[in-house]
């Protein structure tokens, strides 16, 4: 089994953590971790993946080890995938995103599609008009009292404002994606409205959808093997 290497990187002031495994010569392929979770969440299917590529997961800002600026959007997260992918001399790379992280990546594939080999999307649609319930509160200005937590609330209060009131053009452009892509669904007992899911990648022109029913949100952490399995499906062919 690939070993996980830990490293940091400055990046415009803002210092980041990621986890490397593979060799150095195989194709690049980034992972991105979902909200509230970090870099360490992928270490199931990391090694699995570095048979094939040099797989790098980033802890994004204001998670994990990463600092915590205090300034957080899905913009500056995608921007942040840039600066990363540029620093570490990757033009071109594979990008794997759970949630948060698929997001993110979703507002990549749009933005940068030419930077992209392949592209896997674990349970997210990107952020769209009424995916939320806005009669339900905003989470409060200071964190809980006596809670540890992995994040940085600032994140988490900027994430949850975007998925409450997202830009429109995130849904709109999905058809601009040109990268193959897969969207790995977690069936019935996600929170993630499937129908949604699965019409996001029908509005990308070249991508699989398959569903693992009963995995719930986080499909890689609830049924790996089969995670696995789609993943060299698509990325080992």
């Amino acid at each position: 089994m690939a070993a996980l290497n830990d490293h940091e990187i400055e990046l415009a002031n803002v210092t980041f953590h990621y986890r490397e495994a593979g060799e150095a010569s195989a194709p690049p392929l980034i992972l991105l971790h979902g909200l509230g979770d970090d870099a360490r969440g992928w270490d199931e299917i990391a090694p699995m993946l570095a048979e094939r590529y040099h797989v790098f997961a980033l802890d994004q800002r204001g998670n994990g080890e990463s600092a915590r600026p205090g300034v957080y959007s899905f913009e500056l997260m995608r921007d942040d995938l840039k600066a990363f992918a540029g620093a570490l001399g990757l033009d071109r790379f594979t990008l794997v995103g759970h949630s948060m992280g698929g997001s993110v990546s979703i507002l990549f594939a749009e933005q940068w599609p030419e930077r992209l080999v392949r592209l896997v999307l674990e349970d997210t649609p990107p952020p769209y008009p009424g995916g939320m319930d806005l009669s339900e509160p905003e989470p409060p200005a200071e964190a809980p009292e006596g809670e540890e937590r992995p994040f940085d609330w600032q994140m988490l209060r900027a994430i949850v404002h975007q998925l409450r009131h997202p830009d429109p053009s995130w849904w709109n452009k999905l058809s601009t994606i040109t990268t193959p892509s897969l969207v790995i669904a977690g069936g019935s007992t996600s929170h993630v409205p499937q129908d949604k899911l699965a019409e996001a990648a029908r509005l990308i022109p070249d991508c699989r959808f398959v569903t693992i029913e009963g995995a719930g949100h986080s499909v890689h952490k609830n049924r790996p093997q089969e995670f696995k399995g789609y993943l060299r499906d698509f990325l080992f062919d």
